[in-house]
């Protein structure tokens, strides 16, 4: 199956230096990058354990044509993971005829270190953190589909519905085939940590948006009326514009840019199967985009997520990539800093929300102190969401306005939000 050949392709590249997990897995052009992501970082998380099983079982002497890399990837989805997807073609029969040796490795690896889970013999520092703890979050695509219909699909597959969750405290516990809808986030259903749903149909037919929590959380702020005009100013992968479009109704216009032809030729796929029609999308830098050009002159609303180092994504915490260097933070503060200032300065602008997938200070709230002293007056924080638990960092006034997200306090991702409303009796033009 092409999945388990391009997740071993990955690992090499990875184990040889040539990138990181995301970028090589981006430029694999495996059509499903998420499916492809996780499975490489759990193949990687349990390496020294397979590794182990695989010699001990004299699986690549007995098949000398299975690479090793492969092998790893296959055995880890045997022993490890969900099982063969999509049959495992010509894999499954020769895993197959090794599976008992196999797990009988895995057995003798347990009782030698006196452990009954699987995840027990990770070596510490490898074991499940709170990041991988994390739910699995699914919004409804109302383009598409309604929450009722959604909810009672899974209940006819055997799922149990508990209805509007009451705290995180039930998020936290959620266990099995339980699912429950999110206490904030209208239309977003939450199943237990590792729920694999890309391969069901719903998701497949574009019904659903496998999407974090806290990645909900911008466009749900921004709040456009159906019939507005919208910026989505770094746009690419595309769930937060397929978000504006379901709160739009498909009524109104979104104009999406991003500079990525590759990931805007995804986007433009994932915005079909959504059912998008109300956005035009463009392969162009934001920061050359005319605020005075007539085409944006109705645009009231403008969501700006811009690159950032992605500190805060779970994926990245599940790598254990180390804390991005100054230079860089610098680099992308300056590059967030001049697409905010420039967002500002579109005349019709009534509200914008800035969001990052990191956790640094300076690609947040010091990139948005900067922003508000710039805008000398015409836009100021708006308070949302008080009962948000994780606030923004305490680096000047006002900035307990913003919004963070962690796993330990949110069970989301990391993430940063700031909200910025046109100041009352600031002219348009202002």
């Amino acid at each position: 199956m092409a999945l388990y050949a391009a997740a071993a392709a990955v690992l090499a590249g990875v184990e040889s230096g040539q990138g990181s997990i995301k970028g090589l897995v981006y430029a694999s052009n495996f059509q499903n990058v998420k499916q492809l992501y996780a499975l490489v970082c759990e193949t990687r998380r349990y390496s020294s354990v397979l590794d182990s099983v695989i010699a001990s079982a004299g699986l690549l002497r007995a098949e000398k044509k299975l690479r090793p890399h492969l092998a790893k990837v296959l055995v880890y989805e045997l022993l490890l993971g969900k099982g063969f997807r999509g049959g495992g073609g010509r894999w499954k029969p020769l895993l197959g005829r090794h599976q008992a040796r196999l797990k009988a490795e895995l057995a003798r690896l347990k009782v030698q270190r006196r452990v009954s889970r699987n995840e027990d013999l990770l070596e510490v520092g490898s074991k499940p953190g709170p990041a991988s703890q994390v739910p699995r979050f699914v919004r409804v695509n109302t383009l598409k589909t309604c929450l009722d219909d959604t909810v009672d699909y899974f209940k006819r597959q055997g799922f149990s519905y508990q209805g509007r969750a009451a705290s995180l405290e039930d998020l936290r516990v959620l266990k099995g085939k339980h699912f429950l809808l999110d206490p904030l986030v209208p239309e977003l259903l939450v199943f237990p940590a590792h729920t694999d749903l890309h391969e069901h149909p719903l998701y497949q037919a574009g019904h659903l948006i496998l999407q974090d929590k806290a990645s909900c959380l911008p466009a749900m702020l921004l709040a456009p009326l159906p019939g507005s005009h919208v910026i989505d100013a770094c746009a690419a992968p595309g769930n937060k514009t397929s978000h504006l479009a379901a709160l739009l109704k498909n009524q109104g216009k979104i104009f999406a840019f991003d500079l990525d032809a590759k990931r805007l030729a995804s986007m433009a796929t994932l915005l079909a199967r959504a059912g998008v029609s109300c956005c035009e999308l463009a392969e162009e830098d934001f920061l050359a985009v005319s605020p005075s050009d007539q085409r944006y002159g109705r645009v009231q609303y403008i969501l700006l997520d811009p690159s950032c180092s992605g500190s805060g994504m779970l994926s990245r915490q599940l790598e254990e990539h180390g804390a991005p260097s100054k230079e860089r933070l610098r680099a992308l503060a300056g590059f967030q800093q001049r697409a905010l200032c420039h967002a500002l300065t579109f005349p019709s602008l009534q509200r914008l929300v800035y969001s990052t997938c990191s956790i640094c200070q300076e690609e947040n709230e010091d990139v948005v102190q900067k922003a508000l002293q710039q805008s000398q007056g015409a836009f100021r924080l708006a308070p949302v969401l008080p009962s948000w638990p994780h606030r923004g960092l305490s680096t000047f006034p006002g900035a307990e306005h913003c919004l963070r997200a962690a796993p330990e306090t949110t069970l989301t991702g990391g993430f940063f939000i700031a909200v910025f409303e046109r100041a009352e009796g600031q002219s348009l033009t202002g």
